[in-house]
């Protein structure tokens, strides 16, 4: 019986139309032999598969100068397809494994990758998605930093060290070198990105582990509104103004905590290039709580949804679902503003202006 191909990365990407200059958020799923893209990540048809073998990979791509994080793909017939990510470490992920999957298809071998719980030998009793949140509890979790390292501004983020020490701190681990292996699941499974190239080289596996104990090791929540000032590694400009874009709409919502499912109102506030909805304490306050970002996101209208009865948030609820599958969930004081603010943020998330 013929294996199916193994499943190596999947996730929300923006895709160009190859007829028409035209950018849509697809599922993309990288197998060990093409990439396959689906117009939703429920469908059961691809709307097309574009085959590795023979093709190469290029990023950073400055074909399309207003839009950031993009790579582009190269099949033996000289076809391009231009993907953009979310953020430059989504980018860089995507770019990797591609480039692996590549070399291995074009050497004759099969794609490898151990389950990261048996390899690290994890116990099944550990939750990754319950610690991911408790090390996020804005009261106990691991405190988010501007850290400054070879002229480069870290915003929104922690040192490795920072996490090892919560790690111990928190009961969750006996000594650091349980820390290492449980931080380094946490980093595979998407909980933790690299920030920083210390800390990316380290997750590439050119350390000795993927995840290192260090004070100038720089890492950062998927979710957490995380931008650097500076250039990066590979000569994308980042610079602060940028992260902060144009702002295209403002105004209050109610937003559904991740933790405790409570609602709280957050003045939110949608930028452009690249697109951003950070928000805010409304009492004031010039920092964000956080930021969602939207490049490659789903946004929909929700119906219903349990508990929110007690909000009278019928009809006017929608949806958020980032390109690394978290789920935001917001409440507009009516339809009509609610369905300005999804035509917003799909406009922004879809091209950056």
């Amino acid at each position: 019986m013929e294996r199916e191909p193994m499943r190596i990365r999947e996730g929300y990407l923006v895709k160009k139309g190859s007829m028409f200059n035209t950018w849509k958020p697809m599922w993309v799923v990288l197998l060990e032999d093409g990439i396959e893209f689906y117009k939703r990540k429920a469908d059961n048809s691809p709307k097309g598969m574009i085959p590795l073998k023979g093709s190469s990979v290029h990023s950073p791509c400055q074909d399309f100068g207003k839009r950031m994080f993009v790579f582009k793909l190269t099949v033996a017939k000289q076809q391009d397809h231009f993907f953009q990510a979310a953020y430059l470490e989504e980018r860089d992920a995507w770019v990797r494994d591609i480039k692996k999957a590549i070399h291995h298809i074009d050497g004759g071998q099969r794609f490898a990758r151990k389950s990261t719980r048996k390899s690290i030998r994890l116990p099944e009793t550990i939750n990754l998605s319950a610690l991911y949140l408790s090390m996020k509890d804005p009261e106990k979790g691991i405190k988010e930093l501007k850290l400054e390292k070879d002229k480069r501004v870290f915003n929104h983020c922690f040192t490795g060290t920072c996490v090892i020490d919560w790690l111990v701190s928190s009961s969750s681990i006996r000594n650091r070198k349980e820390g290492l292996l449980l931080a380094s699941s946490l980093l595979s499974e998407g909980y933790l990105q690299p920030a920083g190239d210390t800390s990316k080289a380290a997750a590439e596996g050119l350390s000795d582990t993927p995840f290192l104990d260090l004070s100038d090791a720089y890492y950062y929540f998927p979710d957490s509104g995380f931008f650097c000032e500076g250039y990066s590694s590979d000569d994308d400009v980042v610079l602060k103004e940028e992260f902060r874009g144009t702002i295209v709409k403002q105004g209050c919502l109610l937003k559904q905590g991740h933790r405790r499912k409570n609602w709280k109102v957050r003045k939110f506030v949608l930028r452009d290039d690249p697109a951003y909805l950070h928000y805010y304490d409304p009492a004031g306050g010039e920092e964000p709580l956080g930021a969602i970002h939207l490049r490659g996101c789903v946004v929909t209208a929700v119906e219903d949804m349990p508990d929110t009865k007690k909000y009278d948030a019928d009809n006017i609820l929608f949806e958020i679902i980032t390109a690394n599958e978290i789920h935001y969930y917001l409440q507009a004081a009516s339809s009509t503003e609610r369905t300005e603010w999804i035509k917003a943020i799909q406009s922004v998330s879809r091209t950056g202006k």
